[in-house]
């Protein structure tokens, strides 16, 4: 749904500058450590090179060429740690904001929108809606039928939803499942992040590294 990527888009955007702080400060610990193996590594080299030219020049120009490759390989190795470190973060920013939001108002239109895209991508005529505890104690006849009319609007079914009578949710978001018990969707908010992990990874490293 456009809305639902809306809000994600706009928590990544209003993360952002926190994430690129962090990032600048990881990466500049890891510019000296990278900058401290470098100057090891150029004594190593040094090293090797005066006992190899006791030897043949070919013989130090392959230690020379195996000792820089190392150090190429634990620099790529420290970046993808920092990248993956950024992401892993930002996807906890991201679930805290939308714990938060619980509590605004506007809330009430995020859970119609993760209601009717699961109830499309559910695609049954009935279907029982649930939710964590908070989120359980919103969900009223109101929104339910504003959800019911969204789907048709968007798709021309008419659809009925009711609230679950199971066990509330242990997790935020949404949970749809058929009259018969036997097909569910999932829209908890690790779900959806997890859905789209891929997309926000892209974006982390578009917006604070320049490419993916």
């Amino acid at each position: 749904m456009e809305s639902s990527e809306n809000d994600s888009k706009a928590l990544i955007s209003g993360i952002e500058n926190g994430a690129k702080i962090e990032a600048e400060q990881i990466l500049k610990e890891a510019e000296k450590q990278a900058e401290e193996r470098q100057k090891y590594a150029d004594k190593q080299v040094e090293s090797i090179l005066r006992e190899a030219e006791e030897n043949s020049r070919v013989q130090s120009e392959a230690a020379r060429r195996h000792i820089l490759a190392g150090v190429e390989i634990e620099v790529k190795r420290t970046a993808m740690q920092i990248k993956e470190k950024i992401l892993s973060e930002t996807l906890s920013r991201v679930k805290e904001e939308f714990r938060k939001m619980i509590n605004n108002s506007q809330y009430l239109t995020v859970l119609l929108n993760w209601i009717v895209e699961a109830m499309i991508g559910l695609g049954v005529n009935k279907a029982e809606v649930n939710a964590s505890k908070k989120e359980r104690d919103m969900i009223d006849k109101e929104l339910l039928t504003s959800s019911e009319k969204k789907v048709q609007s968007l798709t021309g079914a008419r659809v009925r939803l009711v609230l679950s009578e199971k066990p509330v949710l242990g997790s935020q978001g949404v949970v749809l499942t058929a009259e018969d018990g036997r097909t569910a969707f999932k829209n908890q908010v690790a779900v959806r992040l997890l859905r789209k992990q891929g997309i926000i990874r892209d974006m982390i490293y578009e917006r604070l590294f320049g490419k993916g």
